[in-house]
């Protein structure tokens, strides 16, 4: 008789009734409003904000109204209820589980239930009953991401001694300067030392996106501008995010008209369904080389 089959039926019984994981997700922000931002907020903007309003009848108890989006928290706590009442969830702070969504609406239910003043700085692994995002918020609430210059919003209107103003202080300086162009959704001008980037969250599945980028290069058509030259593509949460290597003499400005442009040729190279040429294929092919995920 094996061990398994001499072990007490309860036993037995109460192991199959564990909860089971959560899936891995590939696009967690999938339905969200703005999906393109959600991501950017998620990987490559440095300080940002936004608001979220949560359903009325869906939210978790003890939750306010509204809740505050941010990049990135002190010591990277994946939430925060101020003494103030507000609510803050931190999404660049790594995940718990497979699924992105449930683990910033578990940041979000954890928050709220805190002592006003306290932080929360872990977060429980998900499970496929824990709930999404897409379950928590109001589907008709905008999402606008709001770029802030450093961390100054992790204090609001408090007093900071001596030590808290300089961790403030290094965070401050660590941040990129970074622009949003208005030219097209989830489009950020950046600069890292003396070069300077365009960074763009396409809204099309990653294969559709890859696939017109390469149309694109093969046809000598992926410059940015005269002289933006597309470096590579990151990919996070199912989404891809080319990279254009940019005047570093420009202004943030200076690249809406080209990002205008650029915009029409991807949506026209998106919607083309003609198998890719030979030299299409070799193009995607090097872009998929280039190609960094990020996790």
């Amino acid at each position: 008789m094996g061990k398994a089959s001499r072990r007490p039926r309860s036993e037995r019984a109460d192991r199959s009734a564990r909860p089971l994981p959560a899936p891995f997700v590939a696009r967690p922000f999938e339905g969200l409003p703005n999906e393109t931002d959600w991501v950017a907020m998620r990987e490559i903007v440095p300080a940002a904000t936004a608001t979220v309003r949560l359903a009325a009848d869906r939210a978790p108890e003890g939750a306010p109204a509204e809740v505050t989006i941010a990049t990135v928290l002190p010591l990277a706590w994946p939430g925060l209820h101020r003494e103030t009442g507000e609510v803050l969830v931190g999404i660049q702070s790594g995940n718990a589980s497979g699924d992105t969504s449930r683990d910033i609406a578990s940041a979000i239910a954890l928050a709220a239930a805190a002592e006003p003043g306290s932080p929360v700085t872990a977060l429980p692994v998900a499970t496929a009953d824990s709930p999404r995002l897409q379950d928590l918020l109001d589907p008709d609430a905008p999402f606008e991401v709001k770029l802030h210059e450093g961390f100054d919003f992790w204090v609001a209107d408090a007093d900071l001694d001596a030590e808290g103003k300089e961790s403030l202080d290094r965070a401050n300086e660590s941040a990129i300067p970074t622009v949003k162009l208005d030219a097209a959704p989830s489009v950020f001008w950046c600069r890292i030392g003396e070069r300077t980037y365009v960074r763009w969250v396409l809204p099309f599945d990653e294969d559709a996106a890859t696939n017109a980028l390469a149309r694109l290069h093969a046809a000598g058509e992926s410059h940015l501008g005269g002289d933006g030259r597309l470096l590579g593509c990151f990919r996070s949460s199912g989404l891809l995010i080319p990279v254009w290597e940019v005047d570093p003499q420009a202004d943030a400005a200076d690249f809406e008209e080209a990002v205008a442009a650029m915009r029409t040729r991807i949506d026209a190279a998106a919607a083309t369904t003609e198998p890719l040429t030979a030299a299409e294929r070799g193009a995607r092919a090097g872009l998929t080389n280039r190609q960094v995920t990020l996790r």
